[in-house]
């Protein structure tokens, strides 16, 4: 499976943005999907993920009220509306997919087998 994501570039802070991600190839065996982001000098964190069939959708506290994760009825493209964004939640931004049948955690980003390169967000104040 080849995750693609895009959507990056540089907003100002207050503007909104938003990513997709689409995935290819072995399709069938993509349970959950979710975004993570790095940000200079961090490491890799959770933001939002949603559960195969889009039944549940799961949110970093930091971006609750502002970001909204989504899915087509597919289950091959996952998206990131994300708003009021703030010069903080510049990162690079990875959408990742875990596999059908196996165990997950949203947040736990070992527990993704599919990652994608990744799209830059700069937000400038």
């Amino acid at each position: 499976v080849q995750l693609q994501a895009s959507g990056g570039g540089l907003v100002q802070a207050g503007d909104s943005l938003s990513l997709s991600c689409e995935a290819s190839g072995r399709t069938g065996s993509v349970a959950n999907m979710g975004w993570f982001r790095q940000a200079p000098g961090k490491g890799r964190e959770f933001v939002a993920a949603v559960t195969y069939g889009a039944i549940s959708t799961y949110y970093a506290d930091f971006v609750k009220g502002r970001f909204t994760i989504s899915r087509d009825n597919a289950g091959v493209k996952v998206y990131l509306q994300m708003n009021s964004l703030k010069p903080e939640d510049t990162a690079v931004y990875y959408c990742a997919a875990n596999r059908k049948f196996s165990s997950w955690l949203p947040e736990d980003p070992t527990q993704y087998h599919y990652w994608g390169r990744g799209t830059l967000v700069t937000v400038s104040s």
